[in-house]
């Protein structure tokens, strides 16, 4: 299967995917949102624009580059697994839960939080959120990316697949869209869900501490982080900190990394 295919596939899953979402949110909104929508998204799609032009000259060369070595030398967890449907299988699983690691040191390191609270002083949450990360994020995350792909030895079509997965999870368990709360259960089992991931954009920090999962959930239920039992109307998305509401801004989220303390909860 040609990359110039998969890139094709990629892109054709993620026009659909993104205009299920929009029709689903308007159809059946989760959250009531508090701001007015357009403003607000149009920050998260220039945000996200920043975002892709950095992974486009530093993260995606780096991991493609690697993921080559790694078919050509026969080195990582795909390999040692005989490269078959076994082998891919846990490189993927590799893969997802080292973004899951990711995510937690987010959070809990002081100096990746000044970058990751860019993503979670949004407001309101819905599928434009998936994409607002503060630029730098992406060059503060290419070490740990790199290990990732070093370790799991995914090859570039591997990668690439892993990267599709990953994309359309985010911008699903992003989406203010409301499942059957018996489907969300179901699939919150496998797979992050709205409900999951509103859970952990609220701004008690209980539950901002929960469902880091990007893509399956297992991790969640495996570390005991995995929550169902706030309710969504009771919970107040964002960060709980008196910059938070300049900060959703775009000049000033750009400049907040510099001047913000690390540490949740402080301004």
């Amino acid at each position: 299967m040609s990359s110039r295919f998969l890139q094709l596939a990629g892109l054709a899953a993620t026009v659909a995917v993104v205009g299920t979402i929009a029709l689903a949110e308007r159809a059946r909104p989760l959250r009531r949102q508090t701001r007015k929508a357009m403003p607000r998204i149009a920050r998260n799609i220039a945000m996200g624009a920043a975002c892709q032009a950095v992974i486009m000259v530093s993260e995606a060369p780096a991991t493609q580059a690697i993921a080559r070595r790694n078919a050509e030398r026969g080195r990582g967890v795909q390999a040692a697994l005989g490269g078959g449907f076994i082998g891919k299988a846990a490189a993927f699983l590799v893969m997802d839960y080292g973004f899951y690691l990711w995510h937690v040191a987010t959070h809990k390191v002081p100096f990746l939080w000044r970058f990751h609270r860019v993503h979670h002083i949004d407001p309101d949450m819905d599928a434009s959120t998936a994409v607002r990360f503060h630029f730098a994020d992406m060059l503060v995350s290419l070490p740990w990316r790199l290990v990732q792909v070093r370790v799991s030895g995914v090859d570039p079509v591997q990668l690439k697949r892993w990267q599709g997965f990953f994309l359309l999870s985010v911008l699903f368990h992003h989406s203010n869209t409301r499942l059957p709360k018996g489907w969300d259960k179901a699939l919150s089992r496998v797979v992050t869900t709205p409900r999951m991931h509103g859970i952990h954009h609220s701004q008690d920090l209980s539950e901002m501490d929960s469902n880091w999962s990007s893509g399956i959930s297992v991790w969640d239920h495996l570390h005991g982080t995995f929550r169902d039992d706030v309710a969504q109307a009771d919970i107040v998305i964002g960060v709980d900190d008196p910059l938070a509401d300049r900060d959703t801004n775009l000049l000033p989220a750009l400049l907040a990394p510099a001047r913000v303390a690390g540490h949740r909860g402080e301004g």
